[in-house]
């Protein structure tokens, strides 16, 4: 994810889309582990976790048709071996919600938190020329 978010985005520059689209991806994902986090683990909570877990699995290809236009064929290869270990990084949170362990789950959502409000604090609004393609 670093390399894909320091390397590759800032080499190219993201869109208006991508600029709103890729906090969207991790808020979806940030769901995940807050419900985790916030609800205890039951066989009645779980069907609504794989539900949020789907969806972040599906929104997260919503900015493929953009991609396939504008990114090197080593950024495309990136987003395929993001598009594996994303699922697998929710299947890991659903192990530790199982074992009830909170103090991971609490790690994870501070990082993605931060790395949240850096994709939409830098791209939306400190960038000197936000929306800027650079290719």
């Amino acid at each position: 994810m670093l390399v894909d978010e320091f390397y590759f985005h800032h080499k190219r520059g993201l869109g208006k889309w991508e600029s709103w689209g890729h906090p969207i991806d991790s808020f979806l994902f940030l769901s995940c582990f807050l419900y985790a986090y916030f609800f205890s683990y039951s066989k009645e909570n779980e069907m609504f976790f794989w539900i949020l877990s789907i969806l972040s699995c599906l929104i997260i290809t919503k900015d493929e048709f953009i991609h396939a236009k504008q990114s090197s064929a080593p950024e495309n290869y990136l987003h395929a071996f993001l598009f594996i270990l994303h699922p697998l990084a929710l299947l890991v949170l659903y192990r530790f919600w199982s074992l009830e362990n909170s103090f991971f789950i609490l790690i994870q959502i501070l990082i993605i938190t931060f790395f949240m409000l850096y994709q939409i604090l830098y791209w939306n609004f400190l960038r000197k020329n936000p929306y800027a393609i650079s290719n």
